[in-house]
């Protein structure tokens, strides 16, 4: 895999432009890095101990900036959508432990951003109050089993993914592990999720929701406004984002029931929310939200 980070020429300066973060290296990154980059025989364990040591080492820092602000003064025209909750569905993206508790495989790369955003409950509140008017909930769940470990090739963030151990199963027809394990559902959200109304929609296997049903089942509730929340921000909320509004869906994006990897090589969520604010149909808070729902 592609080093962490990329060092500028004769500087001891490590530049982040997605977030516009400085991150000063210590003297033992190089060491760190090539440890990273190898393929550990073992367990994920392994793997998420390096990458824990590389994310806590003296020397790496994150320049504090209020960077998540909108501008006082936005060129872009304010949203035009229009709330309509026949038509409307919440769409949460991977809600599972692996993503969302300091348990999971993937706390060390996105824990501090579910952390700032309040994210758990928030989109318990926006469950809530989706269930409580009566519109449509649907999951876009994230698995990999063990064929998917035999991939080819794999991009970056695929090989974090995988060696870190997000999402596993033991096989796409059995549930033997399932429960509570990494690849299950927050138990914050299974009252929701298990009442035997939500959609769960078949995996997606990287980022976005043309491998998986979602499409299908939405368009068959006569749904073509979307809530999108879940993980990861600048990954799968993003593809999905994208992928509804090539589809003719209008998104308004919950930016506070949302989050991202926070690693040397960028803030994702922060390296999101520019993009959200320009194609989403309407970038919101869950206050917002859930305003919208209970019809105040």
């Amino acid at each position: 895999m592609a080093a962490l980070v990329g060092r500028n020429p004769g500087t001891n300066v490590l530049f982040v432009p997605a977030s516009r973060r400085t991150v000063l290296a210590p003297p033992h990154f190089e060491d760190m890095q090539m440890t990273f980059n190898k393929t550990h025989p073992k367990t994920m364990l392994s793997y998420a101990a390096v990458l824990g040591a590389i994310l806590m080492a003296p020397g790496i820092s994150f320049a504090a900036e209020n960077s998540y602000a909108d501008p006082v003064k936005p060129a872009l025209p304010a949203s035009t959508f229009e709330w309509d909750l026949s038509r409307t569905a919440l769409v949460v993206i991977d809600p599972q432990i692996d993503f969302m508790s300091p348990e999971g495989a993937g706390w060390p790369v996105f824990g501090a951003s579910v952390t700032e955003q309040n994210l758990v409950p928030n989109l318990r509140r926006l469950f809530a109050a989706s269930k409580k008017a009566g519109t449509t909930v649907a999951i876009s769940p994230h698995y990999y089993y063990p064929h998917d470990h035999k991939w080819e090739y794999e991009a970056p963030a695929e090989t974090v993914q995988h060696k870190l151990g997000l999402f596993d199963r033991k096989g796409a027809l059995t549930l033997d592990g399932f429960r509570n394990s990494g690849a299950d559902f927050m138990q914050e959200f299974k009252p929701f999720i298990e009442d035997g109304k939500t959609i769960v929609a078949s995996p997606h296997k990287l980022y976005g929701p043309q491998s998986n049903d979602l499409m299908l089942q939405l368009h068959k509730q006569r749904v073509d406004k979307i809530i999108l929340a879940g993980m990861a921000s600048n990954l799968c909320v993003e593809s999905h984002l994208r992928e509804f509004l090539e589809r003719g869906f209008e998104v308004v994006v919950v930016r506070d029931a949302i989050a991202g990897p926070k690693l040397p090589d960028g803030d994702g969520y922060g390296s999101a929310l520019v993009d959200f604010r320009y194609i989403a149909n309407g970038l919101l808070t869950t206050d917002e939200v859930v305003k919208k729902l209970e019809g105040r």
